[in-house]
């Protein structure tokens, strides 16, 4: 999809943060915070609207026409000059409006763009009769003209007001075509969408899924301008692994919840094995992802300091280290509270939003006492993380008795319009850092007494007290 190369200027900082004492058996698990914080520092503040390629598809029925002809034109005459763009209208198979004349793609510039807002007027919508078996004919239509504009960064945005056949069995065949060759971004127009099917192919994409109830010209435009923030459109995160380790995940959770799908690659001999796992659209930010390693430990040493993995993105990389300790049985075995305390806050953001999206599903379906159970579970946690946005969300359904409990009552009479993009909301939420910076462990000195490692800022161990050198 693009080059794997990062601009000289792009300041990467890599830290990871994990619970360093570890109970060994066969199948141990090590999860890990691994936080990517990327500066712009010397580079331009847009990226050359010459590398971008979009495809802008709409997935609408005919009542959505006077939105179109009031967004579409709009967003079009404020195309960037040079961007490559083609739009797909609907019918029976998506159909390329523009441009026209044989071509597949046309470069902005004042000419192409007057006669795509001109022609954005009659764009083909669905009527009576046939429409696309689904959201697979869209992303594979997406795939074939993107595959012929071989730019940095190529991206689909789908706007839908879910008016495309049911009953779509191909949607996760064709994903996993389309993964590496393009990125997706969709906007809900109208309350006749399942916000599920356009969570995944937000997720499987790399991407965002939004509803838009007003300004679809501004979120069109909005959208396509973030795209000129992506400094670097393709890097893969690299874990090396000794080989106890068996297997390894690693999944974005902010900004943006993604799975990630790690290519293993087996080490040749006298090189340990290492997994890639392909990430895309990098500007200027934050980004957390919880790594977890499956490890043997049936022949490794105790209380010995092991590096489990070493993770590497650009020219940056961090040591993953932790030591499996075997509780005694006449000394309780106490986790240190501040070890690995940023993998537990992440877990619990992502619980939450978890426990809020399937407490909104229950309720679409009725299921009042299910709903009740998951929303509780989502208040408790969003007390206990300050989370307010999540704790808004719950009271427009339901009344919070308590929320240290986990006790909510819904509301006699609850309304269910909204609820799609709520969901989306939920499932693919734009925002900040899920936790505070880790404290980078390790990077501090170690207690000459325990061995404990320390904070960079530490001047006495939390453990024994002991003062270090």
């Amino acid at each position: 999809m693009s080059t794997l190369t990062r601009p000289r200027q792009l300041d990467i900082r890599l830290s990871v943060d994990l619970e360093r004492d570890l109970r060994p058996h066969r199948s141990a698990k090590i999860e890990a915070h691994l936080r990517v914080e990327i500066a712009d520092t010397g580079v331009p503040a847009e990226l050359p609207a010459v590398e971008l390629a979009v495809i802008i598809a709409l997935d609408l029925a005919e009542p959505h026409r006077h939105t179109v002809r009031h967004a579409l034109p709009a967003a079009l005459r404020a195309l960037p000059d040079g961007i490559s763009f083609a739009v797909l209208g609907s019918g029976p198979e998506p159909k390329l409006s523009y441009p026209v004349r044989g071509e597949e793609w046309a470069v902005a510039d004042s000419h192409h763009k007057r006669r795509a807002a001109f022609t954005a007027q009659a764009l083909p919508l669905h009527r009576d009769g046939p429409r696309p078996a689904g959201y697979a004919a869209w992303a594979a239509r997406a795939r074939t003209l993107l595959a012929a504009r071989p730019l940095s960064v190529r991206h689909l945005l789908l706007i839908t007001d879910g008016s495309s056949g049911p009953g779509d069995t191909r949607l996760d065949e064709e994903l996993d075509a389309c993964a590496g060759q393009f990125t997706c971004d969709v906007l809900a127009v109208g309350t006749d969408w399942a916000p599920d099917p356009l969570l995944t192919i937000a997720e499987r994409l790399h991407g965002t899924a939004e509803f838009v109830e007003d300004g679809l010209g501004n979120a069109i435009t909005a959208a396509i301008r973030r795209l000129r923030r992506v400094h670097s459109p393709e890097l893969p995160i690299e874990v090396t692994t000794r080989p106890t380790v068996r297997q390894v995940g690693l999944g974005e959770k902010a900004p943006r919840p993604h799975r990630l799908v790690g290519l293993f690659q087996p080490g040749e001999p006298g090189h340990p094995p290492r997994w890639r796992f392909p990430t895309y659209q990098w500007e200027s930010g934050v980004r957390d992802y919880l790594l977890t390693l499956a490890v043997d430990a049936e022949a490794d040493p105790l209380e010995t300091d092991l590096q489990f993995a070493m993770v590497s993105i650009g020219d940056q990389s961090v040591p993953v280290i932790a030591r499996w300790h075997r509780a005694d049985e006449r000394k309780p075995y106490v986790v240190d509270p501040e070890g690995g305390a940023s993998v537990r806050s992440m877990k619990e953001v992502t619980a939450m939003y978890i426990a809020l999206r399937t407490g909104l599903r229950a309720l679409d379906l009725l299921q009042r006492e299910v709903a009740e159970r998951h929303l509780g579970e989502a208040a408790r946690l969003a007390k206990r993380l300050g989370a307010e946005r999540v704790l808004a969300e719950i009271r427009v359904f339901a009344d919070i008795v308590d929320d240290e409990a986990g006790r909510v009552r819904l509301h006699a009479t609850v309304n269910t319009e909204t609820l799609g993009q709520r969901i989306l909301w939920a499932g693919s939420r734009p925002g900040g850092p899920l936790t505070e910076a880790p404290a980078r462990a390790g990077s501090g000195p170690r207690c000459a007494g325990c061995g404990h490692r320390a904070g960079p800022e530490a001047r006495y161990c939390v453990k024994c007290g002991g003062q270090l050198l």
